[in-house]
């Protein structure tokens, strides 16, 4: 970046500039995958819109390699780079609420943490991830997968209008009825054609939930998984629940001699009347016995946080994922093989419902091209130590190709890895083509291409 180029941005933007040298800079640059460590030449925390369009603008002047960062949990590490700019949302995080219409606008900063913050107080929520401190723009444009898909859909299926700085550095309100093409591409088409800087999203009535994880013994977990994929297929849509592997974290609703230990777990969201979330789990419970758990009534914020302090910052990552139509008793043989080989506390497989509500949006009616899978399951490799890099990176690479026979094609571009690219129009599945098309329009020049790209 040259000094003319330097000298336009100070002048053009409010937010703090971070170059190499100065005191911030090694916090500023670090993402939330330590894996990443790469050095961008400048680093903008924006503040407001005026600030985003001065970057666009002259990091497409001056070719300069761009990344945005939202939540900073890119598992491939796209909110950072070598050599280029950085466009950094955290400062940008308001979300103002309004009750009555049931909806709110969420600046591109704003982690789930932060949504759920501003709409709690108001008894509302929209579906979100599983960690409070995922970014909601990141999650949002690539799908939304979370504990209340199968009663309001994808994260995406809630946005109602969103505003998108693009590659000329316009702004415009993207919505049903304002560049619809767009509104289209950008619900399920990550973050190739501009960045968001607010999104407008619907919001539903969820207060407190009853639920929580259960974990059981490895040696019923044939019967744990099975009674899952059964119930989860025509359970009530109030249910959101999740089947995973789990090493034992030192908690105090855990026996202290189980600490360390691996097991199989279910972790649960009944979203209806609270009378009725006993009865809703009770297939859980007549799957196997139980051997710790932490259920009940609770805040729905409080179990979107519940795995925060498990998987902080600074942990090394490597994830796989597989959309799956239908979860084959050879299938579950598969999983029950690799499973329990878990490397450490933080490493995971989950295995997300995608149906009920999910079903009901028409193929074609948003980017998210696999409306006909019933499964999103992710191999989430998380430890701490660079030492076992490639040991742990084994497992997950292990895992997934053996599950990929009983899989589909594409992944979950949330869930997706740095050398998924050569998987990316599987990954986009039947949107593709039309995704592509949609990159020539609005971003011919690939300017957005640090995220699972659509090369124009």
């Amino acid at each position: 970046m040259n000094p003319k180029a330097l000298n336009e941005l100070r002048s053009a933007v409010r937010g703090e500039i971070i170059e190499p040298g100065d005191e911030t800079y090694e916090d500023a640059r670090h993402v939330y995958n330590a894996m990443i460590d790469r050095r961008p030449r400048v680093i903008v925390r924006c503040v407001d819109d005026a600030d985003v369009i001065a970057c666009v603008r002259l990091a497409a002047e001056h070719g300069l390699l761009l990344s945005v960062r939202g939540g900073s949990h890119s598992v491939p590490g796209f909110g950072t780079n070598d050599g280029g700019m950085v466009i950094d949302l955290s400062r940008m995080k308001g979300v103002r609420v309004d009750p009555a219409a049931r909806t709110a606008l969420v600046q591109g900063g704003a982690t789930w943490g932060d949504f759920d913050h501003a709409s709690h107080p108001f008894g509302l929520h929209t579906t979100g991830g599983i960690l409070s401190t995922t970014g909601v723009s990141g999650l949002t444009l690539g799908g939304g997968i979370g504990y209340l898909a199968r009663a309001h859909g994808l994260s995406l299926d809630n946005m109602r209008g969103a505003d998108v700085v693009l590659a000329s550095s316009e702004r415009v309100h993207a919505s049903a009825t304002e560049h619809p093409e767009l509104f289209w591409a950008i619900r399920g088409g990550g973050g190739n054609f501009g960045v968001v800087t607010c999104f407008e999203m619907a919001l539903h009535p969820v207060d407190v939930i009853y639920g929580g994880p259960m974990f059981f013994e490895v040696e019923h977990a044939p019967r744990v998984l099975s009674t899952y994929r059964d119930y989860i297929e025509d359970a009530p849509r109030e249910l959101g629940a999740f089947f995973g592997w789990q090493i034992a974290p030192p908690l105090p609703f855990i026996p202290e001699e189980r600490h360390g230990d691996t097991f199989c777990i279910i972790v649960s969201c009944w979203n209806g009347p609270l009378d009725e979330g006993e009865a809703a789990l009770a297939p859980f419970r007549a799957a196997a016995p139980v051997v710790a758990e932490h259920v009940g009534p609770m805040p729905y914020p409080a179990l979107n946080a519940a795995f925060d302090a498990l998987l902080p910052p600074g942990l090394q990552h490597y994830w796989k994922a597989n959309f799956v139509r239908k979860l084959t008793d050879d299938a579950i043989a598969t999983h029950l093989e690799h499973g329990p080989q878990v490397p450490s506390m933080q490493s995971t497989v989950h295995i997300y419902p995608i149906n009920g509500d999910c079903h009901q949006v028409p193929a074609d009616a948003t980017a998210f091209g696999h409306r006909d899978a019933s499964f999103a399951t992710v191999i989430a490799g998380m430890w701490e130590d660079p030492a076992d890099n490639k040991a742990n990176i084994g497992w997950v690479r292990s895992y997934a190709k053996a599950t990929a026979p009983h899989s589909e094609p594409g992944g979950y571009i949330n869930f997706s890895s740095a050398d998924d690219q050569p998987r990316v129009a599987e990954n986009y599945g039947a949107s593709f083509a039309r995704l592509r098309q949609a990159k020539r329009r609005y971003d011919p020049g690939n300017l957005f291409r640090m995220n699972q790209n659509i090369a124009p």
